[in-house]
C-alpha cells in the first residue's frame, strides 16, 4: 500500500530540522506557529528556532542580519504575507544585498481557499520575478519539495520557495534530483502539444492530458519547477518539436509563469504558437473552494482541454471564437 503523501511544509520542516541537528549554523525563523511539525524543532533546538512575532517584515530583516553573521537561514510564513507585505525587505535586505536566505511561502495561488480573499496569492510569481538576484522554485510533490529543500541547505542562495498547502500525489519516482540542474522535466511524453506548468496546476495539466487523449490528442506535460532563472536554451530546445506550447498557471497572466516562457520565445526569436492559460486579471473575493474558483475562472479540466483542442484545430474548422473566457464581471 502506497504511503499517504505528506504536506510540503512538513517535508521541508522535517528536512531542515534533521540537518539543523548536525549544523548549529542552520536557523529557522517562522512567523507562523500553526504547523505541528514545528513543535519538535522548537522543543529540541530552541537556539536555532526564532519566532519574530506576526511581523514578516521584521523577519526578513532579521534573516538578512543573521546571514551576514554566517548563518544559513530559512524564513517561513503564509504566502500572501511573506510576499506583498515584505516586498521592500525582499528587494533591499535580500535582493540588493545578495543575501542567501531561503524564503518559504505556504499556500500559494488559491491554496488558502477557506481563509478568504486576503490569503489568495495570485500575483507572487510576477512580483518576485521582477527582483534581481532571486531564484523561484515551485515543487509539485513530496520528492521535489524534499530535494529542493536539500539544495537550499547545501547551496544557500536567495530563493523563493512556493509550497502548496495540500498534500499532492507523487509525480516523481526517485528521478527529480537528476532534473534539478535543468530546472524542468518532461513528466509525461506526447507529440501534439506541450503543456508547461508547476506546483498544484501541474496535476491539473496531467488531468487535461488524460482528457485530450480521449479525443486523440497526444499531449506532453512539462514541470517547469524553476521559474527563475529559466534555462531558456535547454527549454526551447525541448519545445521545438511541438506544434503548440501551452502554459498553465494559477496566477493572473500579467508577468507570471506564462510571461516568463513568452519572454524566452521573444528573446531567442522563436516563432511558435503559444497559448497562455491563467486567472483573469482581477482580484478574487469569492469563497467556495479552490476548484470552484478555478472552474469559474475558465480553468476546469474540460475548459482547458477545449481551449487547447480549439487552438490545435485547422483554421478552416475553428469556431468563430474561442470558448468563453471569464472577464472582470463574470462571477
Amino acid at each position: 500500500m502506497q504511503a499517504k503523501p505528506k504536506l510540503m511544509r512538513d517535508v521541508l520542516i522535517e528536512e531542515v530540522f534533521s540537518r539543523a541537528k548536525r549544523d548549529k549554523n542552520l536557523l529557522f525563523i517562522s512567523a507562523d506557529l500553526g504547523a505541528e511539525s514545528l513543535d519538535a524543532f522548537r522543543a529540541e533546538l530552541p537556539g536555532q528556532f526564532i519566532h519574530p512575532g506576526i511581523c514578516e517584515q521584521n523577519m526578513i530583516d532579521l534573516a538578512a542580519g543573521l546571514t551576514l553573521s554566517g548563518k544559513t537561514v530559512f524564513t517561513y510564513a503564509m504566502a500572501s504575507f511573506i510576499t506583498a507585505r515584505c516586498y521592500e525587505q525582499l528587494k533591499v535586505a535580500l535582493g540588493a544585498m545578495k543575501q542567501p536566505v531561503t524564503v518559504v511561502s505556504v499556500g500559494v495561488g488559491l491554496g488558502y481557499d477557506d481563509a478568504g480573499p486576503t490569503h489568495y496569492t495570485t500575483e507572487d510569481i510576477a512580483c518576485l520575478r521582477a527582483l534581481p538576484n532571486v531564484e523561484i522554485w515551485s515543487p509539485c510533490d513530496e520528492e521535489s519539495a524534499r530535494e529542493i529543500t536539500s539544495e537550499c541547505c547545501e547551496r544557500p542562495a536567495f530563493r523563493y520557495l512556493r509550497l502548496e498547502r495540500p498534500a499532492l500525489p507523487a509525480v516523481y519516482q526517485g528521478n527529480f534530483r537528476a532534473a534539478m540542474s535543468a530546472g524542468f522535466c518532461e513528466v509525461a511524453a506526447g507529440s501534439d502539444v506541450a503543456i508547461l506548468s508547476s506546483g498544484f496546476m501541474l496535476h491539473r495539466a496531467l488531468a487535461v492530458r488524460d482528457r485530450l487523449r480521449m479525443e486523440g490528442t497526444d499531449a506532453a506535460v512539462i514541470d517547469l519547477f524553476r521559474i527563475k532563472p529559466l534555462s531558456a536554451r535547454a527549454l526551447l530546445s525541448q519545445l521545438e518539436r511541438y506544434p503548440l506550447v501551452v502554459t498553465l498557471e494559477e496566477q493572473c497572466l500579467a508577468g507570471g509563469f506564462g510571461s516568463a516562457v513568452a519572454e524566452a520565445f521573444v528573446d531567442y526569436g522563436v516563432q511558435r504558437p503559444l497559448l497562455r492559460l491563467g486567472l483573469p486579471d482581477r482580484y478574487f473575493f469569492e469563497n467556495g473552494g479552490r476548484n470552484h474558483v478555478l472552474e469559474k475562472s475558465g480553468l476546469s479540466v474540460d475548459t482547458i482541454a477545449e481551449r487547447i483542442a480549439e487552438r490545435l484545430a485547422p483554421p478552416a474548422r475553428r469556431q468563430s471564437h474561442l470558448p468563453s473566457v471569464p472577464t472582470l464581471s463574470s462571477f
